[in-house]
């Protein structure tokens, strides 16, 4: 066991230009002055990254590197790369290997070929990546060789972010300097800043590689457009927690190793409630370090899979009528001498502070629901939120008996009392009576108060938890400062943060819900109460540019009016991209697969009546002929349908206006994919295995 230990200590990190080799490989000086950057955020100095640069070259080279490359987060929601070598070429036909200070501070890849809302065009293309020195370097190991990546900000060269970093870093600095605000007023001193914290829950599919490379809707667009729906599904709940399958195990265990060679820390691992569906979880992290590492998870994930002759699937609803996977984001905040600001407290109704800190948020999550719910939107999420453990598009915060209580006792005149858990009897004499926990847990909640933490559960699992966090911080960050400016002009501080936690209660306590979003109730409920239910991408695209989003961003300089519709624009494009190569890869998938593989059965099962007449023996074929009628009406009607969706996809493209065409992406080809589907998916229970051209659902769930 100790072997075993001391093993994962020195391959976790090992892949890291992490505090500890900085330390031990830097000039005292200069890792003071970098530490003093880190902790502190203040400027880097030049004459420190060129230092930097030369050890980072150096170690990485060591563990056997070859290239360096500034990696970033374009718009696109993946991740990119340019490699580039060390090697400098000497007048002796030789070779030196160099990296400068200037080149680990500062890149240039061309900015007009990725996603930039008319940011950059071809004729304009010069963009930049800069050093975010405040996430560690990281080594890439794969077949190409070993290869330095250093995060990055990536910008125009007129300034605007045209990455999901930038924006980010901001709204991290941006919450900071109004939570230290608020501690001030408490009277911390010890506190100079406050780190926005998550943690995200990464939901998959493992199928078969070889069934998935069957599968064009699959490899095109990451789910299944056809399906019908299996013998069994996910009604026995008998795959959640459940053990392992060696295939996966074997994937799982490798994963891990990967993982902590980059300092990720996966920490749970186990199956999820859908067949063939699992889940990683990760420590805690600050949240540009989380959001890198949640970027790696995911092609690491894929990577691996690969290995094991499995394919990784990351859209949110690859199969229909059972779980989809999301991206459960557990977002918190920390001081930097050690406060969890979210931490209630065994009393949590004497806790002024911390509910200071819990009415900013529930201010800012009723004020900027919509907000909120575009920043979990895409076309794939659609599909998902709603059911099956995802929550509602309607934005509502859980709290729980214990909080609820206490903000309706202040709303009431004040809080005197908090509900405590107790302890659990279950009637075992062996067995210890366990504490109960103050709240239970709400599965169906989109935004639930867990303990000492909030749980965004409507992220999208193949979405950058970047854009819901730029929006998380920077709602909460306006909600605290609206406190802070009252809390700065009070005459007694304690009776306006009586008088704040009683008006936010009053205004927002709407948003509180503690109840089954599913349940039909809630909509009816909801509505009386004027939350919002956008329940489409589409509908939520235009919140990023209301009045409201701009002045809000742009109060505190996290995203300009200009790049809030650049953003606008890439989403509206990205919809109905997306839906496009849908129904594209739908009509392919019909007319050369589907359509010939029910004629020939159709056929087939006419000349078996035909053979059997022909005999001239009296026999009963009425099972033959009331099949053949059947598949020969679906195959009709499928056909049909093939052909009003191949119409109104073309009317779709034809259109000019990307708000109208996203709308009508949504509204009319996507009922007409699902008309096409159903047709298809009746034929599919119904044609003969042998000559069904693709793995049904019960292949691709249960063959791993």
């Amino acid at each position: 066991m100790k072997e075993t230990i001391i093993s994962l200590n020195e391959l976790y990190g090992c892949n890291v230009f992490n505090e500890a080799v900085m330390r031990e490989r830097l000039p005292k000086a200069i890792f003071k002055k970098l530490k003093k950057t880190l902790d502190e955020g203040i400027a880097l100095d030049p004459a420190v990254a060129e230092v930097v640069a030369n050890a980072m070259k150096d170690w990485a080279i060591e563990k056997g590197a070859t290239h360096f490359t500034h990696w970033f987060q374009p718009m696109t929601g993946i991740t990119a790369e340019k490699h580039d070598s060390f090697i400098s070429p000497t007048n002796d036909g030789k070779v030196i290997m160099e990296f400068s200070g200037k080149e680990l501070i500062k890149g240039e890849p061309d900015a007009s070929s990725f996603p930039s809302g008319g940011l950059r065009a071809t004729f304009e293309a010069r963009g930049y990546t800069a050093w975010d020195c405040t996430s560690p370097a990281f080594l890439k190991e794969d077949v190409s060789g070993v290869t330095l990546c250093i995060p990055t900000a990536f910008y125009s060269y007129t300034g605007e972010a045209l990455d999901k970093k930038t924006p980010l870093l901001r709204s991290m600095e941006v919450i900071s300097k109004q939570a230290v605000r608020i501690l001030k007023l408490f009277g911390n001193d010890t506190a100079s800043r406050v780190i926005a914290t998550v943690g995200a829950e990464q939901e998959y599919f493992l199928v078969d590689q070889d069934m998935y490379a069957q599968r064009k809707d699959l490899l095109l667009t990451g789910r299944t457009l056809f399906g019908a729906k299996p013998p069994k599904g996910q009604e026995m709940e008998d795959h959640y927690f459940g053990v392992l399958k060696e295939r996966v195990a074997a994937f799982m265990k490798e994963l891990d190793i990967e993982l902590w060679k980059l300092g990720i820390a996966s920490k749970t691992k186990h199956n999820e409630v859908a067949p063939a569906q699992h889940e990683m979880a990760p420590v805690f992290s600050t949240t540009n370090i989380a959001t890198d590492h949640n970027q790696l998870t995911m092609e690491i994930m894929k990577k691996v899979a690969g290995r094991h002759g499995l394919t990784c699937l990351l859209h949110e609803k690859p199969f229909e009528g059972i779980n989809g996977s999301g991206k459960h984001n557990n977002w918190s905040l920390s001081t930097n001498d050690g406060q969890n600001l979210l931490e209630p407290g065994t009393t949590p109704h004497d806790n002024a502070q911390f509910l200071v800190f819990l009415s900013a948020v529930i201010k800012a999550i009723d004020t900027h629901a919509e907000l909120l719910r575009f920043s979990a939107a895409n076309a794939g999420n659609d599909h998902r939120l709603g059911a099956n453990e995802a929550p509602p598009a309607i934005i509502s915060i859980f709290l729980g008996d214990q909080l609820t209580d206490i903000l309706e006792q202040i709303e009431n005149g004040g809080a005197t009392s908090s509900k405590q858990g107790g302890r659990i009897e279950i009637g075992v004499s062996t067995m210890p009576p366990l504490p109960k926990d103050n709240t239970d847990r709400n599965r169906t909640s989109p935004f639930a108060f867990t303990g000492n933490k909030f749980e965004f559960r409507m992220v999208p699992s193949s979405a950058s938890i970047a854009g819901p966090n730029v929006v998380l911080n920077t709602i909460v960050a306006d909600a605290l400062c609206d406190i802070a400016d009252r809390l700065d002009k009070a005459a007694d501080f304690n009776k306006e943060v009586q008088a704040i936690i009683k008006e936010i209660t009053a205004k927002h306590k709407r948003v509180i819900f503690n109840g089954n979003g599913y349940a039909d109730e809630w909509l009816v409920e909801a509505t009386k109460r004027g939350l919002p239910n956008l329940t489409s991408t589409v509908q939520s695209i235009p919140t990023l540019i209301s009045e409201k989003s701009i002045e809000t961003f742009g109060k505190f300089g996290v995203l300009s009016e200009v790049e809030l519709h650049a953003r606008y624009e890439i989403h509206l494009e990205n919809y109905i991209k997306t839906i496009n190569i849908e129904a594209l890869t739908m009509l392919d998938m019909a007319k050369r697969q589907i359509v010939p593989a029910s004629i020939a059965f159709v056929t087939e099962l006419a000349n078996s009546i035909n053979s059997i007449q022909a005999t001239g023996i009296d026999v009963d074929i009425s099972a033959q002929t009331s099949l053949l009628k059947e598949s020969s009406t679906l195959l009709g009607n499928l056909q049909k349908e093939v052909d009003a969706l191949e119409k109104v996809n073309a009317i779709a493209t034809e259109m000019t206006d990307a708000f109208a065409q996203a709308c009508y992406y949504r509204d009319e080809v996507m009922k007409q994919m699902r008309a096409v589907r159903s047709f298809a998916d009746q034929l599919e229970t119904i044609v003969d295995s042998d000559l069904w051209p693709m793995p049904t659902y019960s292949d691709l769930l249960y063959y791993i």
